[in-house]
Formats: C-alpha cells, structure tokens, sequence
C-alpha cells in the first residue's frame, strides 16, 4: 500500500490502529491563544511524582483514621448537636464503630484496625483529620476534590501537575489513570481526569492493567517506518493547519499527543511485563490473591511503583467494587451494612497500599513520591439504616514520603467525628500542599482562560507547613 495514496482522514484511522487511541481524546478542548507553559519549579522541591490512592463513595474517617471512642459510649442515642442535612436525609441515632482502635508506631496515632496493614505505616504517615468539602453529593464531590470547581470544564490536579512540571518521560503519559477489568469511573466521568482548557497533552491517560494491553490499539497495524511516515506526513499537514486557525495551540498538541502516542507502543508493554519481578514481591502486593478485587488492585498498585519508577509525574489508582458490576463508581459507598462493605473494600486496598509503601521505601523512591490517600468526603457518626451518610463537614485523608513528615496528625473533628473544630482544612489547602511538596508555587502555576489568570486552587489555599519535614 502507498502512503501518499492515502488522505488525512485515512492516516489518522490508519495509524489510530497502532498507537494509543487514548490519548488522542481531547484533542481540540485546549483551544486558547495562551504561548505554551514552560515547566517551572519556584522553589526547591522535595517530590518528583504523586500516587493518588482515590476511594471513590467515601471512607468512613471515624472508623478508620479519627476513631472517636465516645460513638461506643453513647451507641443508640439521638445527636445532642445540630444535624445538616444529609444527602439522603434520613438521620438516625449515633452508631459506635465496628472497629476497635489503639495506637500505632512510636509516634501513638490512634487509628482503627479497619487498615491493619496501612497502620503499621504510621510512623511515615501525616494524618490530615479537619478535611471539609463543599458538596456531598458523589459527581459533585469527585470534581471538586480532583480540580477545586464542582462541574466539568476545569483540570483535574493531576493535569495540573502534569502542566506545571512537564514529562521525565517522553516515552509515556505524564498522567495516568489506572483502571483495572471490574474497577469503574467516579461519578463524574473521564472529566474528572480532563485537561480542560490546559493543552490536551496534560490530560490523563486510562490504563487498563488487568489484562495483556493496558492501553487499546497498543500493538501496530503497519511497519514501524511506514507509521513513522505517515504520522511525519500528519505532523506536517497539522502543522500548516496550525498557522491558519486560532486554536494553534490545541493542534500542536494534537501533534505531541501522536508522538507520545507513538513512542508508548514500545514502552507501555515493557510497563505492564511483571514476569522479572521476584515472587516474593508480587506475594507482598497480592497480585495473584484468589480474591480477584484484592489481585486487581494489587496490580494496580504495582503498577503505580513502576510508573513513578519511570518518571510519571502523578498516577492515580482505582477502587474495584467488592461486588462485580455493583456500585463500580462509587465502592465505598455504604449506606447500609457498613461493616461488610468497609470490611471488604478496605481488605482489597489495606495489603496492597502498605506493599506499595515498603516498596517504595526499600528502593530508595520514598523521598522523592507522594503518597495522598482520600476519598470525596467522610460519613456521618450517627446511622443510617446499619451505614452511614456523608459527611463533608469533616473527615481524614493521609500523606506519606515526598517530604511529608511521618507521625504526625494536622487538625481534628470534634468528640464525635462530625465537624472539623482544629486546623479546619480544604481541598485547596491539600493541593496546596502537594504542589509546594513538588516545588511549585500554587498561587503562580496559572493558566489564562475566559479572561482570568485561572488555577487548581482558584483564589483559596495555603500550605499545611506543619506536616512538611
């Protein structure tokens, strides 16, 4: 077949089949006439990349990481405080936890046992226990926790952070979402992982890494030296488009996307081989735990290592429902029987994410990753059939590594776990923090958009300076 037979339409369907369709999907929403960024650090940093461990639905933080003993002492009674309302508005009385709690490590953070194995960690922990949102309803409260905005149409941090940084890697995304066969999107959808209005080569990426091609379409259609000439024939076409249009910007995005694209055939395979990895590596991650939700989380945390390994900036991870197809959106998510899905969610993530942890740490890539563990909200301490509701006004989330300091616990909720009374935290405040962990400026990483200098943490946020070390 010739390749100067072929049209525009036909090369961008031909050489699609051999290269990763994914990140070719936001190609014209970065339309702005802004010059491109040039990745700036402003300041020394103390992280290269972020594993964004995201618990979609929404851990209970009073029976996990603020255990609050005095639920137990008054299991059954009314709340002696005002009450908000609450997303489904049926208010019961408060309900002890099912989960004993002690302290954990040399620095004695109380947590619960839900997370045996993360607990273990507690010594490299900063415990945040005053988080508030602003939204309790699930779409809402998974855009706002991921871009700062409750609506699609702004970038997701990790877009953000993929911006303001640039690649270590040319050969891979600087953002990836990891998925695996039975984990499903946020309510929200892909958006909450968009570029919005950044250029498109920013947005993030979906890897699928259950099966043998984490990425559609990864394995060519056509020799290397053909493709190679037809995406030259693309970039040149594309590239005397750019100089006729307004969005000159968005195209030559286009362009990096289908370079990237290009260049992952070869490296995302060599990614998601684990054959060299030592059995006694992937035993301490489950990977092949007769359980499938723990083994395909497992993988995913793994794979997390191996990206940030590779110089990923910010990868994010997501949560298998316990139940195949049942609530894949929203998995922590339990308004009724809290004690068997808690239990089971936090079996499918405690093993894994504590693996992941050591892993980092016996290989010398603690200090420079940031471990950020939250959900979109927190649940309330009175019930709701045998659950719990969300809870915004107040609710924990965990750092580790990356310059954090282990041990440590920033802010606190009241003696019930229901308000946030100490250090009363946002999300800006936690984006805050990630950003100056990387070495940059939350207030100067901007983009100009619709008139206005826009950010991640819009006109909000400061840094949590005590949880840095």
């Amino acid at each position: 077949m010739s390749i100067n037979l072929q049209n525009r339409r036909e090369f961008l369907n031909l050489t699609s089949k051999g290269v990763a369709a994914l990140t070719l999907s936001s190609l014209i929403n970065s339309a702005s006439g802004k010059s491109p960024y040039i990745p700036t650090r402003h300041h020394a940093a103390k992280a290269k990349s972020v594993i964004f461990l995201y618990m979609s639905g929404g851990v209970s933080h009073v029976d996990s990481f603020d255990p609050k003993p005095l639920l137990r002492e008054m299991h059954g009674q009314p709340m002696p405080v005002d009450v908000e309302r609450t997303q489904f508005d049926q208010v019961g009385n408060i309900m002890g936890s099912f989960w004993d709690h002690k302290k954990y490590g040399q620095s004695g953070i109380e947590m619960t046992n839900l997370f045996p194995n993360i607990a273990e960690h507690a010594d490299e922990m900063a415990v945040i226990r005053s988080l508030t949102a602003n939204f309790s309803e699930h779409a809402q409260g998974n855009f706002f926790i991921h871009s700062g905005f409750p609506f699609l149409g702004h970038p997701s941090a990790g877009a953000w952070v993929n911006y303001g940084l640039g690649t270590e890697n040319k050969n891979l995304p600087g953002y990836v979402v990891l998925q695996s066969e039975h984990s499903g999107t946020p309510h929200g959808g892909v958006s909450i992982f968009g570029n919005a209005f950044l250029p498109a080569t920013n947005g993030g990426s979906i890897f699928n890494v259950s099966g043998s091609r984490a990425v559609p379409n990864i394995q060519p259609a056509m020799l290397d030296h053909e493709q190679r000439k037809a995406l030259e024939i693309i970039k040149t076409l594309d590239a005397g488009f750019a100089q006729r249009t307004a969005a000159k910007d968005a195209v030559m995005a286009s362009i990096e996307n289908a370079e990237t694209a290009y260049l992952m055939q070869q490296a995302v395979p060599e990614l998601t081989d684990i054959s060299e990895e030592p059995q006694s590596l992937l035993d301490e991650y489950g990977v092949h735990d007769p359980v499938w939700y723990k083994s395909e989380y497992a993988r995913q945390c793994l794979m997390a290592r191996r990206l940030v390994e590779r110089g990923v900036r910010f990868v994010e991870l997501s949560c298998c429902p316990f139940e195949k197809g049942v609530q894949k959106a929203n998995p922590w998510d339990q308004h009724n029987k809290i004690e068997i899905g808690h239990g089971a969610m936090a079996s499918q993530v405690d093993k894994p994410i504590a693996a992941l942890l050591t892993d980092l740490k016996n290989r010398g890539l603690i200090d420079e990753t940031l471990v950020v563990f939250t959900g979109e909200f927190g649940r309330n301490p009175f019930a709701q059939g045998i659950g719990r509701d969300h809870n915004p006004q107040g609710f924990s989330a965990w750092m580790a590594g990356g310059g954090t300091s282990g041990g440590t616990v920033y802010g606190a909720t009241d003696e019930l776990g229901y308000y946030a009374t100490e250090n009363v935290s946002n999300i800006y405040e936690l984006w805050a923090t990630v950003l100056h962990l990387l070495g940059v400026n939350h207030e100067k990483l901007t983009f100009q958009h619709g008139g206005r200098n826009l950010r991640l943490t819009d006109v909000h946020g400061k840094v949590w300076s005590d949880i840095i070390a």
